[in-house]
């Protein structure tokens, strides 16, 4: 894979292939991160579907039936979202909707993009050609998950915040989830799972984005089962705290 990625992009065809394992890994990521949306080989795809599929098993997959609700139809998981057996998760997009371009950087839609496969990158061009501008924030798309193993990803654009938070940032947080349940609602998705939308880079208060958050699913969620899905452990403290 890593000299297929090498030769498509002649860019990089001077670089050196580490000898060990974990170099390798971390070099094929980067390669992926940063390789334009066009269509690969099938003979890529078998070999590179094979080992995302391989890499996510060995990390171990979470079933959503394995969780315990912290009250009925919401759950609260810590982990690799890109572990998790539900019908969609959610990616925390930029307004270009195609991934993080930055190789190996550690925000969660460069991880989603990078375990999904070079699939998912063209998927999401193909959808922001045809919708012919950036996505707006507060929207959402749905593509495959690919390699995942959940079904569907719901790609939305959470709000940056830029200094003082404002009630537009709040209410464009809002919407967010409100786009990624009707979307999930108008493809028959029965199980969500959503990351901590604009928290990370884009500098959104944790615990106002989550208040934010179940108080919209609350309100919104119907019968669709969701999981708020935390890595760090100030937001799984947070979460723990307001779902009492």
């Amino acid at each position: 894979m890593i000299r297929a990625l090498l030769q498509e992009q002649p860019q990089y065809q001077d670089l050196q292939i580490p000898s060990d394992k974990a170099g390798q890994k971390q070099l094929l990521r980067a390669l992926m991160n940063v390789r334009p949306p066009r269509a690969a080989e099938e003979a890529f795809l078998k070999v590179q579907d094979a080992y995302l599929q391989e890499e996510t098993a060995e990390k171990g997959i979470t079933h959503l039936e394995e969780l315990t609700p912290a009250e009925p139809g919401i759950y609260l998981w810590q982990g690799d979202i890109t572990t998790l057996c539900c019908d969609a998760i959610v990616n925390a997009a930029n307004s270009g909707m195609t991934g993080c371009y930055v190789p190996c950087h550690g925000c969660i839609d460069n991880v989603i993009h990078t375990y999904a496969g070079v699939q998912l990158r063209l998927e999401c061009d193909r959808l922001m050609r045809q919708q012919g501008h950036e996505e707006e924030t507060g929207k959402a798309k749905i593509t495959s998950a690919y390699n995942l193993p959940c079904q569907h990803i719901l790609h939305t654009v959470g709000p940056i915040v830029r200094g003082r938070l404002t009630g537009k940032d709040m209410e464009l947080l809002a919407s967010c989830y409100r786009s990624c349940l009707a979307l999930a609602k108008e493809n028959g998705i029965k199980s969500i799972a959503f990351c901590c939308i604009s928290t990370g880079e884009f500098h959104f208060p944790n615990r106002i984005a989550a208040e934010i958050a179940l108080r919209t699913v609350r309100q919104e969620r119907g019968d669709i089962e969701v999981i708020f899905n935390v890595f760090k452990d100030m937001d799984f403290e947070i979460y723990a705290d307001l779902l009492g």
